[in-house]
């Protein structure tokens, strides 16, 4: 396939940005849309060009480092897939393809694709950990769980940080990584010492960082690569009101 790109040039954070027309040739419709992008590195670093700079590691889908902006939907057109999953033969001969970094208030751009996920380290830091005596591990069955909640949480825990959610979010709001790290421990029973401590720190750690407040508008779960559904917010919701009654307010931070 002969594709053109039309990608996001930006050196710096304090750059203004632009995007910056390329034409790749004889692309494979097998390569994935990051050999894709090698590719015209490669090209571009041959001519003596600078490079594109964009997050990837694992390229198997499950690091949550990739995180693109393809043609307006995050992580690209094909739904359940992260961008080093997505395979070019979801294009066809001739496209024009719109390649861009996430667009948050929360997630400032490094240069060019990458951007700086630091705020969802920081709403982990603030609850995303259970009290654990030390010691040799419990055998297995000593915790019973049952089986609706073990799944729910697995479900949860399935969340890679990719930032698919903010990015997809017309508010820029995390609150779905932020409800998917709290309700994979608030389900189990060794999360529960830190059950209402922890919803009321990772809520409030999410606002401080500057992401949106959420609207149910639902975007985040429809581009979700891992499926994560949108009543995991509803979960996380209950358990912020049962804290803040438990502190006695119904006041965010205070």
């Amino acid at each position: 396939m002969n594709l053109t790109l039309r990608i996001w040039r930006q050196k710096g954070p304090e750059d203004k940005g632009r995007m910056v027309t390329y034409q790749v040739d004889d692309v494979s419709p097998d390569m994935s849309f990051l050999e894709m992008l090698d590719v015209l590195n490669e090209r571009l670093i041959l001519a003596g060009e600078e490079p594109v700079a964009f997050d990837h590691d694992c390229r198997e889908g499950i690091c949550g480092m990739c995180g693109l902006m393809i043609n307006g939907n995050a992580h690209g057109p094909q739904r359940g897939t992260t961008a080093c999953q997505l395979h070019m033969r979801q294009f066809k001969d001739g496209d024009t393809i719109d390649i861009e970094p996430w667009r948050a208030r929360a997630f400032p751009v490094i240069k060019d694709l990458v951007v700086n996920r630091n705020a969802f380290d920081k709403i982990i830091a603030a609850g995303g950990f259970i009290t654990a005596p030390t010691g040799s591990a419990p055998e297995a069955h000593s915790v019973p769980v049952a089986k609706g909640n073990a799944d729910a949480a697995f479900e949860s825990a399935a969340c890679i940080g990719c930032g698919a959610c903010v990015a997809a979010c017309p508010n820029g709001s995390g609150m779905l990584f932020t409800a998917a790290k709290v309700t994979q421990l608030s389900l189990l029973p060794q999360g529960q010492p830190e059950r209402y401590t922890r919803v009321i720190g990772m809520v409030d750690a999410h606002d401080e960082a500057g992401f949106g407040g959420c609207t149910n508008a639902g975007e985040c779960t429809v581009v979700c690569p891992k499926g994560i559904p949108l009543n995991t917010i509803g979960r996380l919701n209950r358990d912020y009101l049962a804290a803040t009654a438990k502190r006695g307010d119904n006041t965010p931070g205070s």
